[in-house]
């Protein structure tokens, strides 16, 4: 796993981290996220890496409360969500960690949503009852209406890169994003802008009002010693 921080972009703190799976291949180098995690999803090894990614970012998080509190926000595929013992998986987590539970962020893509809606919506609310934070990944790229914002019991919403490229455009390129972050305002909803990489969209995001910023630009994801330095995280002795 390596963390890529999610800052305010009005007083510019780090909020916390996504924590971002990466496979090093002995003979083949970097594989993409793109290629192995479709592949974990269709052989169902996707439940078994996702219950150690959980595990193993909240270990991490643990770790960053030291300097100030922090999330850590994980992803969520449709497998897992389906999966009957997702909840209870979770919860073991928590217990097992020690972390407080509003200091972790479940992220689950729009579009996953939108397919997997009658497992979404007992998985997600029985998740808010565990004290976890909901986000939905890549809003805007899956026709989620505002409907399904209003029935699940979402606390973020992470704006795809396609908006954030063109919000420092004309106000006709802008025009999506600005309502997305005019919806998630009336609704008291935190937003998130992923991808971003030129100061001219945070002066933009700023004047829209969105909260939270994450891109390259800020930061980009970080081994967990380089995050645990930044956070103030202690590293007892003997342990890794």
């Amino acid at each position: 796993l390596v963390y890529q921080p999610m800052i305010d972009l009005l007083t510019g703190e780090v909020h916390g981290a996504e924590a971002l799976l990466r496979w090093h291949h002995p003979t083949r180098g970097e594989v993409r996220p793109d290629e192995f995690i479709p592949v974990a999803e269709r052989s169902g090894l996707i439940k078994e890496i996702g219950q150690w990614v959980l595990h193993e970012a909240m270990r991490e998080a643990v770790r960053w409360q030291v300097g100030g509190e922090r999330y850590v926000s994980v992803n969520v595929s449709a497998v897992q969500l389906r999966d009957e013992t997702f909840v209870a998986q979770v919860e073991f987590a928590l217990r097992d960690t020690g972390l407080d539970p509003a200091r972790v962020l479940l992220e689950v893509t729009e579009t996953v949503l939108v397919d997997e809606i009658e497992a979404a919506t007992t998985s997600l609310s029985a998740l808010r009852d565990l004290g976890v934070r909901i986000g939905i990944d890549d809003f805007g790229t899956g026709y989620c209406s505002l409907s399904y914002l209003q029935k699940f019991p979402v606390d973020v919403v992470k704006i795809d890169r396609e908006f954030v490229d063109e919000v420092d455009g004309d106000v006709k390129r802008s025009s999506l994003a600005r309502m997305i972050l005019q919806m998630t305002s009336s609704m008291g909803v935190t937003s998130v802008a992923e991808g971003i990489e030129r100061p001219a969209q945070i002066t933009a995001l700023q004047l829209l009002g969105c909260d939270v910023g994450q891109g390259f630009l800020l930061s980009r994801p970080l081994e967990r010693d380089v995050v645990r330095a930044k956070f103030g995280a202690a590293v007892p002795v003997g342990q890794p």
